[in-house]
Formats: structure tokens, sequence, C-alpha cells
């Protein structure tokens, strides 16, 4: 089959990594596509994933976005339509469900939060297949366009199976010139673009803490050129603000611990064994709620509940997953 893949985040190259990977290895054709946004194609890039850039991010207004989404989807209508794809694939990617719809063309959509709102909305209605975690109610997912006989509900975390063969790499600590004895925090600021982006002063607050602790050095993250702006305003000796994309895996999992504005990089810690704290400032969605009732995440209300220690395990997955379990999800998408 010849298969179409959007990536339109900064995360989806790393989910979506293995499952190309083996539907090329099972003689699929995979053509990917992307758009200008924070550092996705540098993810691509360093992923060794091969890419087509159509348009960019429409910015934090909903003005922009509404122009961005009609925009890029035409462009992207007209550039699927002379590939005559037989599926297509994507994380959350609203271009993509337009272009599907307009096409006839089915969908497979990725997603592992359920309070998006109008995103999830159009992606779950023009998909014929939507993968999720089980720890999603499948109440939750029915009322925003999921048909319980579309979903393809898979156990564990989207992290555990694209960390599935993950090894952590010390070569990110010395390029960052990181010393080992100090208590090593990395830090992702909150989405200041995202649908349910929200004010959230506790991200600066966590800052000032690690900053004012020598016994700490943080490396921060940030998901645009405004928050590595702001961020290097404040960098010293206790905080690191790379200027390129660079193994975050590996850093998280020879972190000390990890403070995320948002869920990927939080629940990688989760699955790499890295104490984590969550700061976002959105609706809390099942999958997080699942993780702190047991608690393998923690909400953080001050900063001054960070409990800054060294660890003493060690680093790599913790609960491996077969990513063919989603390959089967999505090629069942052509045969169920």
């Amino acid at each position: 089959m010849r298969i179409w893949v959007d990536m339109t985040s900064p995360p989806h190259p790393l989910v979506l990594r293995p499952i190309i990977a083996l539907l090329r290895a099972s003689a699929h054709e995979v053509l990917v596509t992307t758009r200008r946004f924070g550092q996705t194609e540098a993810m691509l890039d360093r992923l060794g994933i091969a890419h087509e850039v159509i348009d960019r991010h429409g910015g934090a207004s909903a003005v922009g976005k509404a122009g961005a989404l009609a925009r890029r989807s035409a462009r992207l209508c007209f550039w699927a339509r002379r590939r005559r794809f037989d599926l297509a694939l994507a994380h959350g990617s609203v271009d993509l469900a337009v272009v599907c719809a307009i096409l006839r063309l089915p969908a497979v959509q990725m997603q592992d939060y359920e309070f998006a709102g109008l995103q999830r909305r159009i992606s779950f209605r023009a998909a014929r297949r939507v993968l999720v975690p089980d720890a999603i109610p499948v109440d939750r997912l029915s009322r925003i366009g999921a048909s319980p006989s579309n979903l393809c509900r898979y156990p564990g975390l989207k992290e555990d199976y694209y960390l599935s063969d993950f090894e952590p790499n010390p070569d990110v600590l010395s390029g960052l010139g990181i010393d080992r004895k100090r208590i090593l925090a990395v830090v992702r600021p909150p989405d200041d673009t995202s649908e349910y982006r929200s004010r959230n002063r506790l991200y600066e607050a966590v800052l000032d803490r690690l900053a004012a602790d020598p016994r700490t050095v943080a490396v921060v993250l940030p998901r645009s050129e405004d928050q590595r702006r702001d961020a290097r305003m404040r960098a010293g000796d206790s905080l690191i603000v790379p200027d390129r994309v660079i193994d975050a895996q590996s850093l998280v999992a020879y972190a000390d611990l990890v403070v995320s504005g948002g869920g990927t990089m939080n629940r990688e810690a989760v699955a790499l064994g890295t104490p984590a704290y969550t700061i976002f400032g959105g609706r809390m969605g099942a999958v997080d709620e699942k993780l702190i009732a047991a608690g393998r995440l923690r909400r953080l209300a001050d900063p001054k509940q960070l409990e800054l220690r060294k660890r003493t395990t060690e680093p790599g997955p913790r609960h491996p997953r077969d990513p063919r379990i989603l390959v089967e999800g999505v090629l069942g998408a052509c045969t169920g």
C-alpha cells in the first residue's frame, strides 16, 4: 500500500518513527509531510525521516489557526490527490483529517489526550480508525466524535511503544557540559500555541527555584523561539538552554527529575523511570489521571514540593511494548 503520514508537532516524529519503520519493512510505501512549527522539522532530520514541508503553523490565535488550516489543507489536498494514497496516518493532524474527508481516503488518527475540543472532533469524525490508550474511557471519546466501533484501544502508554528499543546515550550530557555530580533537572515549558493553553506562572517559579539551588543544574527545552529567548535571559551556571535539537530522550533518561507543562515529556520520564512532575495548566486527561493515581506522575502546585536529589535507579525503558500492536491497529483501517 501507499501510505501518507502527516506530522504537525515535534513529538510526532518520535511517536510515529517505529510505525513507519515497520510499515516500510513490510514493503509498504510511506511518504511523510510536515509543517514549519517549533522543532518538528529538526526532529525529523535528527531521526532520519525523509519528509516534505508544506506550509506552517498558524500561531496562537483562532483566526490564524483557521487561516492556516484552510491554506494548508488546500495545498495538501492537491499534493495527496496526485499520489493516490491507500491510507493516511497522523497523531491528531486536523489538516490530514480535512483532506481525507474531501478525498474519501481512509484515515487513522492516534491520540492520547481527549480534551482538545474542536481539534479532536474534526480528526476523530473523519477517521476510519482511532488509536488511543485504554486508559481513556470510551464515553469521553464518544462525546468528541470517536465511534466505539472505530476505536482501537491499546494497553500502556504510547511512549512504551516508541521507546521500546531505546538505549540512552550519555554523550548528551557531555555535549551540554553537565557535571554529573549535580542534580539534573529537565524542564519543558507549557505549550503557548495549543488550543488548551493557559497562563502558567508555575513554570517561571520552577525555574527560579532550580536556578537558586547550587546543587542543581536544569536544562530547559523550549518549544518556541520566544520561549528560548525568555529562558536564555535567565540562563547561567544553573540553567542551560540548548541552541539546537538534542537527544531529549537520553537527557530525560539520565535526569534526576523532569518538570513539564505538557504531556509527552512527562510520560517519557515515566516510561524511563525518571521522577516526573506535571505543571500542565489545562484539564487533566485520563492517561495522566491514571499515572497520578498510581503515584507514577506527580502534580506540582508549589516549587517547594520538588524533591531535589540524585536518583539511584538505572536509566532505560521500564515497560517496553511491541510497536507491531500499533501497526496492526493502523492497517486494520483497511481490513476491518
